[in-house]
């Protein structure tokens, strides 16, 4: 009888020196064996796609409140489109796709309702019990908030996921981590090091991410204009390239595809950048292995000339979207829901879930308080607003 091949199918053959491999893994909190057909990196990956959390994502709000139109992005799809991108550059710098995809993914797991508006709401109500950071939240719901597994709670995920997953972090938080998990994920935010290429390039994909997506969502909204664009040379550079070569662009039943046109050709040319810079760096750093990466300055980024284009784009879609009174008015209702749930079920904790209410019994002010604003960032958009006319009987934001 001929013997069973062992080995694993799945393989990372191929990969640089310094990237991230899953059998050099840091480890988990909860020792587990190996899977038999898939690396860690890539069980970190399903094991969020499965995650309660994952799935909220898709009713919170990335600009546009998710009832404001069927096609504007959500927490869910802007997720999806970091990890394709964060993918495709992660093979062309042969450093680990699989963890990329993961930190990718989950990045934004922690992130309230209403986007930024509720994040800046629950961090002002926090205030006085700790503060509220996003990023963190995502490493608390991947570390305690998920239930799924009868003999930890959380997902348990790989220190390199979760180190990515935790891209910011305040000293005074990190230093907590540290006195719980000494040499864990916070300890770089106390020593100055960096994370592995592959947070890095997370951190990056994101922002390239979310500034060609929210051009699209604005133009779509309304809210603001090819014209207004024209303006941004990182933009106009490629929107008349794409009319050279495409004249008939600039007809009126053609104006989406132009605008769809210029946004992919200025992705594609911010990825190349990235390559190329990154690849440039790591030629003149030349670190031995992931470790190495984390004792040196940032490597992953744009060119300086990118850089100050993409901040240019930055800059305008501050104050020409995020900033738009349009948007100002709807944000603003939405930091009053977020404010006056978390002041309801402070004073009330029984009507939270009773999973949460049953968690916030007998407990002191700020403890408590960290417990209503768990429960508060698990929401998605519809159901704060659900619980919130409940208990007030206000319609601030109509569905």
């Amino acid at each position: 009888m001929q013997a069973v091949d062992s080995s694993p199918v799945w393989t990372e053959a191929g990969l640089a020196p310094y990237a991230c491999y899953s059998h050099l893994s840091k480890g988990r909190i909860h020792a587990q064996d190996a899977a038999p057909t898939r690396s860690e990196f890539q069980r970190d990956r399903d094991r969020i796609v499965h995650s309660s959390a994952f799935r909220r994502l898709v009713y919170k709000t990335q600009v546009f409140l998710n009832h404001e139109g069927d096609l504007f992005r959500t927490r869910l799809t802007h997720s999806i489109e970091v990890a394709q991108l964060g993918r495709s550059i992660a093979r062309a710098l042969r450093i680990n796709e699989d963890l990329t995809e993961a930190i990718c993914l989950a990045h934004d797991l922690g992130h309230t309702p209403f986007g930024h508006a509720g994040q800046d709401a629950l961090n002002a109500c926090m205030v006085n019990f700790g503060g509220f950071e996003h990023n963190l939240q995502s490493l608390r719901v991947v570390d305690d908030l998920e239930e799924r597994y009868p003999g930890y709670s959380g997902l348990n995920l790989c220190f390199e996921t979760r180190e990515g997953i935790l891209k910011h972090c305040s000293a005074a938080n990190a230093r907590k981590l540290e006195a719980r998990e000494p040499g864990g994920v916070g300890r770089r935010f106390l020593v100055g090091e960096q994370p592995a290429l592959e947070a890095q390039l997370a951190n990056l994909a994101d922002e390239i991410t979310y500034n060609a997506h929210d051009v699209d969502d604005g133009v779509r909204s309304g809210l603001i204009t090819v014209v207004q664009l024209m303006e941004i040379p990182l933009f106009a550079r490629y929107a008349d390239e794409a009319v050279r070569e495409h004249p008939q662009l600039q007809e009126s039943d053609w104006q989406r595809r132009w605008l769809y046109e210029a946004i992919r050709r200025m992705l594609s040319e911010q990825v190349y950048d990235v390559i190329r810079n990154t690849g440039a760096a790591l030629q003149a750093a030349q670190p031995a292995n992931a470790d190495a990466v984390r004792a040196l300055p940032p490597l992953v980024g744009f060119s300086d000339a990118m850089r100050a284009e993409s901040a240019a784009l930055k800059r305008f879609l501050f104050q020409n979207l995020y900033r738009h009174p349009q948007v100002v008015d709807t944000t603003s209702r939405a930091k009053v829901v977020v404010r006056e749930l978390f002041d309801i079920y402070l004073a009330r904790p029984q009507e939270m879930k009773p999973r949460y209410a049953a968690r916030a019994q007998g407990l002191e002010q700020a403890a408590c308080a960290r417990v209503v604003a768990d429960f508060i960032a698990g929401m998605t958009d519809r159901y704060a607003l659900r619980e919130h006319e409940r208990l007030t009987g206000k319609q601030l934001l109509t569905e």
